[in-house]
């Protein structure tokens, strides 16, 4: 099961966090990787050198995914050194806590750049250079189930990649690529942890039935099997990573 022995697949945000997790998860079941980063070299390189530490084969390619020429030559250059891309993971994203009435114009358009328009924009070039019987998996949020002040913004993001999903899945099947999303529940990561008390963490925990957010681990598996052909017949679905939570 999960074995995805010489596949190429494309990690965007996949210097730290879950995007980390995710690149190294997917060399263990024997994937060669493409870790794209935006400004954290040093963390990229550390990641390919422990996949390759660990005997399979990665490279770090920096690229800004709001970008559509970065997006392009993140493309090209991935297909330049490995032949071909057979999996796309949108992972690249950023999350702003603030209500509606607290969001600037710029917190609002960063969103939608890096979040919305950087998933655009690798579809845009998934649909002509991703390879026959691919996968793609999309990264939304498990927020969106439900109605949390301050989030507002992030899961308009999130809901737009759901639906930019769906209609990918239709308009590239006939190559044989499955598209589908994930929505992880709370985390542990930097990105969900930076500036929040204990005790909204534990608040956060206790609308699990198991008690506890996250391990990045929890989240990186489902996108394991999800990129294997184990599950070419699951195309079009979010699939909610979240414990129960929602």
């Amino acid at each position: 099961m999960n074995n995805l022995s010489n596949k190429v697949i494309l990690v965007t945000g996949a210097s730290k966090g879950i995007g980390a997790e995710v690149a190294k998860k997917l060399a263990e079941a024997g994937a060669k990787l493409i870790v794209n980063y935006s400004g954290s070299k040093e963390d990229a390189d550390n990641v390919v050198e422990e996949i390759k530490n660990k005997g399979s084969e990665a490279i770090a390619v920096q690229a800004d995914v709001s970008k559509a020429e970065d997006v392009k030559n993140l493309f090209d250059q991935s297909i330049q050194h490995f032949g071909r891309i057979d999996v796309l993971v949108n992972n690249a994203g950023i999350m702003i806590t603030k209500t509606i009435q607290e969001t600037t114009d710029e917190e609002f358009d960063r969103h939608f750049n890096i979040n919305v328009k950087g998933v655009f924009n690798t579809l845009r070039e998934a649909s002509t250079k991703l390879a026959d019987n691919g996968s793609i998996i999309n990264f939304s949020t498990s927020v969106n189930r439900l109605m949390l002040p301050g989030y507002a913004t992030y899961v308009a993001t999130k809901s737009a990649v759901e639906q930019l999903t769906r209609v990918f899945s239709k308009e590239i099947g006939h190559r044989g690529i499955n598209v589908n999303s994930v929505s992880p529940g709370p985390t542990a990561t930097a990105l969900f942890l930076n500036g929040k008390s204990q005790e909204t963490i534990d608040r956060l925990a206790s609308l699990n039935p198991f008690g506890r957010i996250a391990e990045t681990d929890d989240i990186a598996n489902v996108v394991v099997f999800l990129a294997s052909d184990e599950a070419k017949w699951i195309n079009a679905q979010n699939i909610g990573v979240n414990g129960g939570m929602a």
